[in-house]
C-alpha cells in the first residue's frame, strides 16, 4: 500500500491494437497468465488509489466483462471514438466527476510495469510539488516513442514530442515518454480543455498538457524508471513474446532468490499466480500455470504441465499433465500421467505410467501403477489397482461413482461398471468385469470359462503360416512321445 495513495489511477485501454492482427482485443492478450490490462490494474492497485478507472473503447463490452470478472470494483469509462490519449483521460475524469489530488495515468498495454515504479512516480510527484510528473526511461532504440525534450540549462522537461512529429535532432534523443504520468487532478482537467488537435493525427494528445501547464508557470518534472524494460508497450505478437520472456525470467529469478531450484530457466514457463515453497525443484520443459503451488522438497518435471494444481511436500510429478488436481505429500505421479479436474491424491500414493484420473479421490499409499483410467471414483488406503483397469463411469447419459475400499487388490484388465462398490480387503480376479458389489474380504471372479477348440486353425486357416507352425509343433510332440 502506498504511503500517500493517489486520488485516482486512470488506465488507457480503448485502442484497437490492429498490429496484433487478432480477433482478441489487444489489452486482453495474456502474458504469464494475466491479461495485459490485468497486469496494469494489478500494479495500480498496489498504490491503493481512491478511484481506479479503465477507459474502454474498442470491444468495450468484452473488455468491461473481463474487468468485472477478474477485477471487481474497477470502474470503466467509455471512449466511443478514439480521438487520442487526452480525449480518453477527459472521458475518465467525466466518469469520476472530477478529482482532487494526484491522478496517475498509465497505458493498458504495459505488463512489465511494477507497482514499485508507479509508487516512485507518485512519491516524486508529491515530494517535488509538480503539476505533472512524467515517467521516463532511456532506451537503446527510441524509434516510435515520444521524446523527452529538456531545458539545456536546468534539465527541466519542456515538451514531449511524438516520433512522427519530431525533428531529426529530437529523434536522436534516447530518453522517452513512457505514457505514464502523475498529474494534479484539477490542473489536469483545466489543461485538457485547452488541448488542440492541430497535429498529424488530428487527435488530442495528453502530452500537450505538459506544455500548457509549463506555459502557465506550473512545474513539470520527471521520474526516471530504473529499468527501461518496465515501460515497454505491446503493439504486436513479437513484442508480446518479448514481454512474456522478460516477465517469465523475472518471476523465476524471484522464485530462485527465495530458495527454489530451477534447473533450466530458459525452458520453464510460469504464471504470475504460481507459488512455491523453498527447496522445491523445477526440472526442464515444465509449465506451471494458474493457481499452481509447489510445496517444499517437491519436484516437478521434466516435461510437465500443471494448471491450478497443488503439489504436496516431497511429492514427485514427472512428465505429467494436470489440471485442477491435488497431489498429496510424498506422492508419485508419472511418467506420462494425466490428472484431470477433481483428482485428489493421498499421502504417498502413486499414479503411474499412462494413467488418467478424473474426479477421483485416491487414498494414502494407494497405487494405480499403469495403463488405467480412474474416473468418478473413491479408492481407500493402501489398495492396488491392476494394470489396464477402467472405471466405467458413463452410461451414455449420466456419470456414476465407483468405490474401492482400503487394502484391496484388483486384478489386471478389470472393468468396474459404476455404480459399484468393492469392500475393504477384497480382491478381484484378472480379466473380470465387475458389475455387482463385492463384499469385504471376498474374491470376485467375473469372466467366462476358457474353452479350447482343438484343430480350429488347420480347419479354418489351412495353408497359413499359423497352420504350418501348429502342424510342425504337433509332429514334434508326436515324435517326442
Amino acid at each position: 500500500m502506498s504511503a500517500n495513495p493517489p486520488a485516482a489511477v486512470i488506465v488507457l485501454a480503448a485502442g484497437e491494437g490492429t498490429r496484433m492482427k487478432s480477433k482478441t482485443p489487444k489489452v486482453l492478450h495474456e502474458v504469464c497468465g494475466r491479461s495485459l490490462v490485468g497486469h496494469v490494474v494489478s500494479a495500480a492497485r498496489e498504490l491503493d488509489p481512491e478511484h481506479l478507472c479503465v477507459v474502454v473503447g474498442h470491444a468495450r463490452e468484452q473488455v468491461a466483462a473481463h474487468l468485472e470478472e477478474h477485477y471487481a470494483g474497477t470502474r470503466t469509462a467509455v471512449q466511443y471514438e478514439q480521438n487520442g490519449t487526452g480525449h480518453a483521460v477527459r472521458m475518465a475524469l467525466e466518469e469520476l466527476g472530477g478529482v482532487d489530488g494526484t491522478v496517475v495515468v498509465v497505458c493498458g498495454d504495459t505488463p512489465l510495469l511494477s507497482g514499485r515504479t508507479l509508487g516512485a512516480l507518485a512519491a516524486t510527484h508529491s515530494a517535488d510539488g509538480n503539476a505533472v510528473t512524467v515517467l521516463t526511461a532511456e532506451v537503446p532504440d527510441a524509434t516510435g516513442y515520444g521524446r523527452i525534450v529538456r531545458d539545456a540549462g536546468t534539465g527541466a522537461v519542456t515538451a514531449i514530442v511524438e516520433h512522427k512529429d519530431a525533428t531529426e535532432e529530437q529523434r536522436a534523443i534516447r530518453e522517452i515518454n513512457s505514457g505514464v504520468f502523475a498529474f494534479d487532478g484539477r490542473l489536469l482537467a483545466d489543461a485538457l480543455a485547452q488541448v488542440r488537435t492541430d497535429n498529424s493525427q488530428g487527435e488530442e494528445y495528453l502530452t500537450d498538457v505538459l506544455g500548457i501547464l509549463r506555459e502557465a508557470g506550473h512545474r513539470v518534472g520527471a521520474s526516471v524508471a530504473d529499468d527501461h524494460r518496465e515501460i515497454l508497450g505491446i503493439n504486436n505478437r513479437v513484442q508480446l513474446s518479448e514481454a512474456r520472456a522478460l516477465l517469465n525470467r523475472r518471476l523465476l529469478e524471484r522464485a530462485m532468490a527465495e530458495g527454489v531450484t530451477v534447473i533450466d530457466p530458459a525452458s520453464v514457463q510460469v504464471d504470475v499466480t504460481v507459488t512455491f515453497e523453498r527447496d522445491a525443484v523445477v526440472h526442464p520443459g515444465t509449465q506451471l500455470l494458474g493457481a499452481t503451488h509447489v510445496a517444499e522438497d517437491a519436484e516437478v518435471g521434466p516435461n510437465t504441465r500443471l494448471k491450478d494444481t497443488v503439489v504436496g511436500r516431497g511429492a514427485r510429478v514427472d512428465n505429467t499433465v494436470a489440471d485442477g488436481a491435488e497431489v498429496g505429500e510424498g506422492a508419485s505421479v508419472g511418467p506420462y500421467a494425466y490428472l484431470r479436474p477433481g483428482t485428489r491424491l493421498g499421502v504417498k500414493s502413486k499414479i503411474g505410467t499412462y494413467v488418467e484420473t478424473k474426479n477421483a479421490t485416491i487414498g494414502e499409499g494407494t497405487k494405480v501403477p499403469h495403463l488405467s483410467y480412474v474416473g468418478d471414483a473413491t479408492i481407500g488406503e493402501y489398495s492396488n489397482i491392476g494394470a489396464a483397469s477402467v472405471f466405467v463411469n458413463y452410461d451414455g447419459e449420466k456419470k456414476h461413482h465407483t468405490t474401492i475400499g482400503s487394502h484391496c487388490k484388483t486384478g489386471s484388465d478389470n472393468m468396474f461398471v459404476a455404480p459399484v462398490t468393492v469392500g475393504d480387503g477384497a480382491y478381484t480376479a484378472a480379466g473380470s468385469v465387475i458389475t455387482k458389489d463385492v463384499p469385504a474380504g471376498a474374491l470376485a471372479v467375473a469372466r467366462g470359462q476358457q474353452r479350447n477348440i482343438e484343430g480350429w486353425v488347420a480347419r479354418k486357416r489351412p495353408g497359413s503360416a499359423a497352420a504350418q507352425a501348429a502342424s510342425t509343433a504337433s509332429e514334434g510332440a508326436v515324435g517326442e512321445s
